[in-house]
């Protein structure tokens, strides 16, 4: 089995239009950034301005001449852009203006997006669909429909057995029960999922909270047989069903009421309804700060460059996109490879250095390395028209520019987190046929490069989600971030939605706010170009790991990557699923590193040595060895206790060079002078 993807291969394609830019790109905002002038698009291409020896560039003039001026220049980019900003990505939908065009068209964006507004970007047409699929094959699969009803046959006998019913309907003497209990439930009996901590408690283990609880786990399993494995049904369209089924019995559950949750009852009594009180003033204040789009209570406590992101450092460039932070050595002596973090734009790069205790930057720099880290911009509605590779330009591929001068002839460990680590992975498909020498290493955490089974988040993407959400984007300019966040919320409503209300609105509780949880809430904007790229390129079109997506027009190919690669998953990620993340040792006989570490998305990364319940599970494959499905790598590779870090930090070690002295701090010399102390300006953009 190859794990290259079949793809002819393209010669690269001149790039002497795009080098003036690349080095605006470069330049720091103080700088005027200089073009060379160029000619009109619809003046004609003469036999003059070919090169003698260049017979695809004399077709490319000619075709050019053929073409029509492209759009304007996307706001926030400068001279010299026009090129990539209308080169093609596969999946790429033209952004429209916000009037203009084809007004019906237009009539039917406004109509939409004023829908997708009430519904949070979610297409009522699209779960209608889904429903009437489900209902009707299950109307038309008696098999089905037994297969539940016998179940739930079955179940209810069990269910008033070990509730342990009263007398009066046990025939006993009078006294309550309490039966076996929630925590040992026998085969095919309704229990509550490991990580279910609603009925923990052994308040509920009591009747009636304990025939409540049951009953409502039997209907829940009763759901899931019933929107699984339906004949004919489209596999989607049952996994979307059996969400709204999830969303709704998460509300309903019994844990949600004051007198149907027996640990709430028992403290109201307890107090006198004082909790109730205070979790009534907590949601007046959270609808509050909600209606101001202030952060949540607790958040002041955390400010970026005086609590969190506080390592010491200097912005060395800024475009309109991005900056550039270099990071001050803490040792005599640091690696020759320089690192560069690549973090998410959908949310503030100071993940990667929260407090110092929990920051991955401090914890690179004091391990010898020099560190530099992109600060995405908060984009607005004015920035509505960059996309995906606008991002790769002013982003990874001026960064390695600029530490290419502030480090000369020195290759790079690229690390990429989120999004970010999937742009770095077409980076590096790109950079392996442009610049190979670029690049030392390839470090994805948590990073998606093939999306044919994308977890979860799937639930949102098909063609009807991602038009609507376009026209809602396409109205706004952006994605706003309570949207993304209302998305992933419902991913886990349970623990993030009705497990805060139950602590903060019933018991009345206000748990101190972590520097994670902080960072979690202070999010970004995303361009309507770029989100509806990413959406129809790579979820919709899955493009990169079928070697189909373009930088600059050209083809690029995960399989092309030659450089070692460090890729890591987290066992309970709902936004990138390990099994996901693990696919990427199929497109690219790279030497890789696969590790998996516990915890989720946000947390399972952020896990410092001497963090709880730190573990993780590695193994290396070189080049050539047998491919291996996710569960035989489980079956094979041991669980390791402690931080996942501690390994990767040999890792880099081991694939980096000789020790030197620290380089100075930017590049003054060369355009490059430190601008501003870390962490910037941009990540205190609201």
């Amino acid at each position: 089995m190859s794990r290259k993807n079949v793809a002819a291969p393209v010669e690269p394609a001149t790039r002497a239009a795009a080098k003036p830019a690349r080095r605006a790109a470069t330049q720091p905002a103080t700088q005027p950034a200089t073009q060379p002038a160029t000619q009109p698009a619809t003046r004609p291409a003469t036999r003059a301005a070919v090169k003698p020896a260049t017979r695809r560039t004399a077709m490319r003039a000619a075709e050019a001449a053929r073409t029509p001026p492209g759009p304007p220049a996307p706001a926030g980019i400068g001279p010299g852009m026009r090129e990539r900003a209308a080169s093609a990505w596969l999946g790429r939908r033209e952004a429209p203006p916000p009037t203009g065009g084809d007004r019906l068209r237009d009539l039917d964006r406004l109509l939409v997006s004023s829908v997708g507004q009430w519904t949070g970007g979610t297409s009522p047409l699209t779960a209608t669909l889904a429903t009437l699929d489900w209902w009707a094959h299950l109307a038309a699969s008696p098999a089905k429909q037994i297969e539940v009803l016998q179940w739930l046959a079955e179940a209810v006998p069990r269910i008033a057995e070990r509730s342990g019913l009263p007398a009066w309907a046990a025939a006993g003497d009078g006294a309550g029960g309490t039966g076996p209990g929630l925590g040992t439930p026998v085969p095919g009996e309704p229990a509550a999922l490991p990580q279910d901590k609603r009925f923990a408690a052994p308040a509920w283990q009591q009747w009636p909270f304990n025939l409540w609880a049951q009953s409502f786990l039997a209907v829940q399993q009763a759901w899931r047989i019933a929107t699984e494995d339906v004949p004919g049904a489209s596999r989607h369209h049952q996994d979307m069903v059996a969400f709204g089924a999830r969303q709704w019995l998460d509300m309903l559950a019994p844990s949600n009421g004051v007198l149907t949750n027996p640990v709430v009852l028992e403290r109201t009594l307890e107090q006198g309804g004082a909790n109730l009180a205070r979790g009534a003033l907590h949601a007046a204040q959270d609808a509050w700060r909600d209606v101001l789009g202030l952060p949540p209570v607790g958040a002041e406590a955390y400010e970026a460059g005086r609590d969190i992101a506080v390592t010491p450092g200097q912005v060395i460039l800024r475009n309109r996109l991005a900056e550039l932070i270099q990071y001050s050595p803490a040792t005599a002596q640091v690696r020759a490879e320089p690192i560069l973090l690549v973090p998410a734009w959908i949310m503030k790069y100071y993940i990667l250095d929260l407090s110092p205790r929990n920051s991955l930057v401090k914890a690179l720099v004091d391990h010898g390395f020099t560190v530099f880290v992109i600060s995405w911009k908060n984009p607005g509605p004015e920035d509505r028209d960059v996309g995906l590779e606008d991002y790769f330009h002013l982003g990874i591929d001026a960064a390695l520019h600029a530490i290419g001068e502030v480090c000369p002839s020195a290759p790079v460990h690229a690390v990429g987190y989120c999004l970010g680590g999937t742009l770095l992975s077409m980076a590096a498909a790109a950079l392996a046929q442009r610049r190979p020498e670029a690049l030392k290493s390839l470090t994805l955490l948590a990073a998606q490069t093939d999306f044919s089974d994308p977890g979860e988040l799937g639930l949102f993407i098909d063609d009807g989600q991602v038009e609507m959400l376009d026209d809602v984007m396409w109205r706004q300019g952006v994605l706003h971030a309570h949207q993304m966040k209302g998305s992933l919320q419902m991913l886990r409503s349970q623990d993030l939605v009705w497990s805060y209300r139950l602590l903060n609105y019933l018991l009345g509780e206000r748990r101190p706010l972590s520097d994670l949880m902080a960072w979690n809430a202070d999010g970004t904007r995303m361009p309507y170009r770029m989100h509806s790229e990413y959406l129809h390129t790579l979820f919709l079109d899955n493009a990169l790991a079928r070697g189909q997506a373009k930088v600059d027009g050209e083809p690029i190919n995960l399989a092309h990557v030659r450089v070692p690669v460090f890729n890591v998953g987290t066992v309970q990620d709902h936004v990138a699923p390990w099994r996901s993340v693990f696919k990427l040792h199929a497109l690219t006989d790279a030497e890789q590193t696969f590790c998996l570490t516990a915890g989720g998305h946000n947390v399972g990364i952020v896990n410092p040595p001497g963090a709880a319940r730190t573990s993780h599970r590695l193994r290396r494959w070189r080049a050539g060895e047998p491919l291996l499905t996710p569960d035989q790598w489980l079956e094979r590779t041991p669980v390791t206790e402690g931080s996942w870090w501690t390994p990767w930090f040999a890792w880099l070690h081991a694939h980096s060079g000789t020790w030197r002295r620290p380089p100075a701090m930017g590049a003054p010399g060369r355009g490059l002078p430190p601008l501003q102390a870390a962490p910037g300006s941009h990540v205190l953009q609201r």
